[in-house]
């Protein structure tokens, strides 16, 4: 009777941690996973090596919006993470080191670090148009515009191998970074 009373003790016990395993799983990959980030294209942001928290799940509950940095598959094996600048239907332009969104002037406070920080005369952002890089007026239904915050080192959007990005190939959104601890941070 000793036996059987411990074989069902570990029986619920392989159970319990099976269940536990599967409940990680599940939650790892449908709702919430870490990245790394590799590179400095998104500096001030994100530095290079930078554990982030990608939210699976929460966007595809809501739409995704303006600024929101989001991780996407730009080409088997390898994704970005980069900020949404601009959504279906909008025009976008940069002048003097502004962004003009349908003609209207919006605020980038995430850049003011580096834009502080230049060390020659030039700006941040090059004077750009949709039209200029990737031959559209505005942004196509189903697709995104990205920008890296740090715009000079930055592959996105303006680059054609990029381009437009497809609301498919979008992972999540970054919302935390979680190591190194002195960067822990949640993004606005």
């Amino acid at each position: 009777m000793r036996k059987t009373k411990e074989k069902n003790e570990l029986l619920e016990w392989v159970k319990a941690i099976g269940i536990a395993i599967l409940f990680v799983w599940g939650v790892r990959f449908f709702i919430r996973t870490p990245i790394v980030v590799d590179g400095a294209s998104m500096m001030p942001t994100f530095e290079d090596g930078d554990k982030v928290v990608v939210n699976k799940i929460g966007s595809r509950m809501t739409e995704y919006k303006r600024f929101d940095v989001i991780v996407f598959e730009a080409k088997e094996d390898t994704n970005y993470i980069k900020r949404i600048i601009g959504i279906p239907g909008d025009r976008i332009a940069y002048e003097n080191d502004e962004l003009f969104i349908n003609g209207k002037k919006y605020e980038e406070p995430y850049l003011e670090e580096y834009k502080n920080a230049l060390i020659d005369s030039g700006t941040l952002t090059e004077d750009f148009t949709l039209e200029e890089n990737l031959g559209k007026l505005t942004v196509p239904d189903g697709h995104f515009f990205v920008l890296g915050d740090n715009r000079r080192y930055s592959t996105d959007s303006r680059d054609p191998r990029v381009g437009f990005v497809s609301m498919e190939k979008v992972l999540g959104t970054a919302k935390m970074v979680y190591f190194p601890l002195d960067n822990l941070k949640l993004i606005k």
